[in-house]
Order: C-alpha cells, then structure tokens, then sequence
C-alpha cells in the first residue's frame, strides 16, 4: 500500500504564507509526478501544481507567481509554498502521486487525504 500524508494547512489572514508538506510512504520503488490539487467549497477540484522528477514544475495560471511547488526526491516528500495567500486560496489542498511499487509494475495514482487551508479576509 502507498499512503501520501499532507501537512502544514491552517486558517492564515489575507497576504499570510503557508507551507504545505506531503510525504508519500508505504510499499514504493519510485515517486514519479507529484501535485497539489485544491477543492474550494462547492467547486470542483482544481489543479494547483505539478513537479516531476527531474523538478520540472507547471502551475494553474491563477497560482504562477505566489505558489511554489518543490520537492525532495530522497524524502519522497512534495512541499508547495503559498504565499500572498487570498480569502478565493481557501480550499481542501491535497496532494497526488504517481507511484511506482516495484521495477516491473506501472506507476499508479495516489492521493492524499487533503488539509484544510483557511484564509480569512
């Protein structure tokens, strides 16, 4: 089994910074595409950003500039700084993997559970 854990959401005011952090564990040979989705109240859920393993990165036009997605391929942890964080960032942020179990398989999607982040105005 593979289990992605994000951590680091919470309620911020408006221009704050947050840090979020997600750590892939479990039965894995490699972490392939790892992202950020968001789901906002009553909306669907979004992407946010991407990096694969070679640390390109791709971001939702409304994140370019103020989020930045990161990660540490030895820790198979993804991390996505916000900042100037606006009331419209509040949302379910969760963080979704390509993993790979063993040499021979194909990598599967994962996700995470998904934390709270709160931004009030």
């Amino acid at each position: 089994q593979v289990y992605l854990v994000e951590s680091g959401g919470g309620l911020v005011q408006a221009g704050g910074s947050l840090r979020l952090s997600c750590a892939a564990s479990g039965s894995i040979f490699r972490v392939n595409t790892m992202a950020w989705y968001r789901q906002p109240p009553g909306k669907q859920r979004e992407l946010v950003a991407g990096i694969t393993t070679d640390g390109n990165t791709n971001y939702a036009d409304v994140m370019k500039g103020r989020f930045t997605i990161s990660r540490d391929s030895a820790k198979n942890t993804a991390y996505l700084q916000m900042d100037s964080l606006k009331p419209e960032d509040t949302a379910v942020y969760y963080c979704n993997a390509d993993v790979k179990r063993s040499l021979v398989t194909s990598a599967s999607n994962y996700w995470g559970r998904g934390t709270q982040v709160t931004v009030s105005a």
